[in-house]
């Protein structure tokens, strides 16, 4: 080493050298975040491919999607680690030592929402609402939709005065049982009385949901970081709860500004109705506004709508329709505004989803609406665009994390006058959150909730027939005469007919409404299941719901910020709770809860009558709980919604939920959150009546001691 190297105080490192030194640090991060996913991962493909006998569509598009999910984690937790979390804990330490509690009060509103927004799992919901029918729940269709921008800034203000209340806390040293008792009483109210209005009723699941949302990498880290230093300032760390408790609080406060959001929006929406009778004119001025536009409606119409409800929206005059859709022709914007962006949007449309009587209104002759037919039958999925999956990832991470950081970085330099720390390594971590979102929001996309919506739309064909969407192909020159017809045991006619492929002759069903005269082709869609005994057979139920069991309980042992939590939990009881016994109580909650929000689903069991029971036991049992069990109890259904298991949680549900033919698949995750606890306070009572039971029997042996 020369003596330039050492008096500048830095040591010049070869490629070679950097390389040798990295490369076991990045495996080992890696490796971390592998081990977090592959179990779930691997259990789902397992459940699909072998007990349901479903081949993975788009396998190796998901295998891709998959590996992004793992290179962005390691990428945002590592950028975490070495920027926003830093920050956080020199803000913590400072702010008090240098503000007033305003000054203070507001930094944690805006660390709360701004977090909020850095969440990766908030992205799934606004990609939620492609599911939700506008004319069964316009309300949910809005917030999910046209207003989703509203509803993450919702949930963001619940975050963020969440987050004020947890400094209050923590400053002045305040039980969180009276939190708990005001907020869990008002939301159960709340919700029975959301339960009585139509719209109000279809957003409670999803406002529950938010709720599990919030609390994840991003968050809860930078909370706890601002919460202990004020703590450690304010002379409270040595509680033994004072770092808990802030998460229970942010996750009960945005589901009351959700509902909140909703309620203020119900006035300007229809009540669910017909889907024909939601696009007639009596209607139409309100349904307009759920839609960005009217050319925005329109299109929503053709893609989604039957033909009856179409011509609703041109009063019943077929012929108005039928001369709007062949004026768009000429109108390349106009059409772009009613079908979407590109040249063959309307042709798609027209091809796949268009009357005979459409397709000749877009189409010149016959020839060249089979040529369409044919041209995008084949092809199943829309092709993936990279540049602009990446282009609109970018924006959103960089959306997500730059503010966020600027913010942290004037309150450092501005209003506390220090200087940031290690400023090379907190910008390099800055750098690394922003690549590290992206990769996984794109990862999210193509793999994660692709894989989530595929299996959560193949689970109920262990009780119900499944249409195979990914699987269908067209037969051209059909020709109706091969046909035949057979006698069910019931004594009901069905029609099937023979068809070659490679390894021979296989019979399918005739469905009239697939085969399309005019261009001689039919469209096959294959099915799957029942799998386990007759349709609805309470059997195939039950290996629906021991699957999801199985998802919750496995997801959660797998989670990394369980097992910390485990190990802190261990340490401030002083043994008496163990991190095993933590961890296989958080686990089977976790379970129980997935399990009950699938039963939720299939059942179409309103969410009050699943939520509201566990909570007022919960309610009872946190009056009868010391106030440490109570912090970790509550504390723990945050650990359970982790960024894999929401996306795919959540994706699963509405799969489901579009299966049975529900208005929403939303509940899953606040079962998942409510049951944890419920079980972590159950314990919490055993390991505290075991430690008064030991502690008296000590004091019995000291007096016979003493006494002898």
């Amino acid at each position: 080493m020369s003596n330039q190297q050492q008096s500048g105080g830095k040591i010049k490192v070869g490629f070679k050298q950097a390389a040798a030194m990295l490369f076991p640090y990045a495996k080992s991060r890696i490796v971390e975040q592998i081990k977090s996913v592959a179990l779930i991962i691997i259990y789902l493909i397992l459940f699909q491919t072998v007990v349901l006998g479903i081949a993975i569509a788009q396998a190796s598009l998901i295998a891709v999607g998959l590996a992004l999910v793992i290179g962005g984690l390691a990428f945002f937790m590592e950028g975490l680690l070495l920027g926003l979390m830093p920050l956080g804990e020199v803000i913590g330490l400072k702010l008090p030592q240098k503000s007033k509690l305003p000054v203070i009060l507001g930094f944690a509103f805006i660390l709360g929402a701004g977090a909020t927004f850095a969440e990766p799992a908030i992205s799934v919901l606004k990609a939620a609402g492609s599911s939700v029918k506008p004319w069964d729940a316009p309300l949910l269709f809005l917030m999910l939709n046209k207003f989703s921008g509203y509803l993450v800034m919702s949930v963001g203000a619940g975050v963020g005065i969440a987050v004020m209340f947890g400094m209050i806390r923590f400053m002045y040293n305040i039980s969180l049982k009276p939190f708990i008792y005001i907020l869990v009483s008002f939301l159960i109210v709340f919700t029975l009385w959301s339960f009585f209005s139509e719209n109000m009723r279809n957003i409670t699941g999803l406002a529950w949901d938010c709720g599990a949302v919030t609390t994840g990498p991003v968050t809860v880290p930078l909370v706890l970081a601002l919460g202990i230093g004020i703590c450690r300032v304010v002379g409270s760390s040595g509680s033994g709860s004072s770092g808990f408790g802030v998460v229970t609080l942010a996750s009960l406060f945005p589901i009351i500004s959700v509902l909140i959001l909703g309620s203020v929006l119900s006035s300007s929406v229809p009540p669910p109705m017909a889907e024909k009778e939601f696009f007639s004119a009596a209607n139409r001025d309100k349904a307009e506004k759920l839609f960005d536009s009217r050319e925005g409606m329109l299109g929503y119409a053709f893609q989604n709508a039957k033909e009856e409800s179409q011509l609703a929206l041109f009063d019943g005059d077929r012929g108005k329709m039928l001369e709007y859709v062949s004026g768009l022709k000429y109108d390349v914007d106009q059409a772009a505004a009613v079908f979407g962006a590109g040249a063959e949007a309307m042709q798609k449309w027209a091809a796949l989803k268009g009357t005979a009587e459409q397709q000749s209104a877009v189409f010149a002759d016959k020839s060249a609406t089979l040529a369409a037919v044919q041209k995008f039958s084949s092809v199943m999925e829309e092709p993936l665009r990279p540049s602009e999956l990446m282009l609109r990832n970018i924006k959103a991470a960089a959306q997500a994390i730059i503010p966020l950081s600027i913010f942290f970085l004037l309150v450092l330099t501005l209003l506390l006058r220090e200087k940031l720390p290690r400023a090379d390594e907190v910008f390099l971590g800055l750098g690394f959150a922003v690549i590290g979102m992206m990769l996984f929001n794109i990862g999210i996309e193509i793999g994660l909730s692709r894989l989530g919506n595929q299996v959560g739309g193949k689970v109920p064909s262990a009780f119900k027939a499944v249409e195979l969407h990914e699987q269908r192909s067209a037969i051209n020159g059909f020709d109706p005469g091969i046909v035949k017809t057979a006698i069910s045991p019931a004594g009901e006619l069905e029609s099937f007919f023979y068809v070659k492929g490679k390894t021979g002759y296989s019979q399918l069903p005739f469905k009239e409404e697939q085969h399309n005269p005019e261009t001689k082709q039919y469209n096959f869609t294959p099915t799957r299941g029942p799998l386990f005994g007759a349709e609805g057979a309470l059997s195939g139920i039950i290996v629906a719901l021991i699957f999801a069991f199985a998802l919750g309980y496995g997801a959660t042992l797998a989670e990394p910020a369980l097992n910390a939590l485990g190990i802190t939990v261990e340490e401030l009881t002083v043994g008496a709770f163990k991190k095993s016994l933590l961890m296989q109580a958080v686990a089977l909650g976790v379970g129980v809860g997935i399990a009950l929000g699938v039963a939720k689903i299939v059942w179409n069991i309103p969410l009050i009558w699943m939520l509201g029971p566990p909570y007022i036991l919960l309610l009872i049992i946190t009056k009868i709980s010391t106030e440490e069990f109570v912090n970790i109890g509550w504390d723990s259904a945050g650990v359970t919604t982790g960024p894999i298991t929401v996306p795919l949680v959540l994706a699963m549900g509405l799969g489901i939920g579009g299966q049975v033919g529900v208005v929403e698949g939303f509940g899953i995750l606040s079962m998942a959150s409510v049951c944890p606890i419920l079980s972590v306070l159950m314990v919490g009572l055993m390991v505290t009546k075991k430690r008064k039971a030991a502690l008296q029997d000590n004091a019995a042996t000291e007096r016979a001691e003493v006494a002898a």
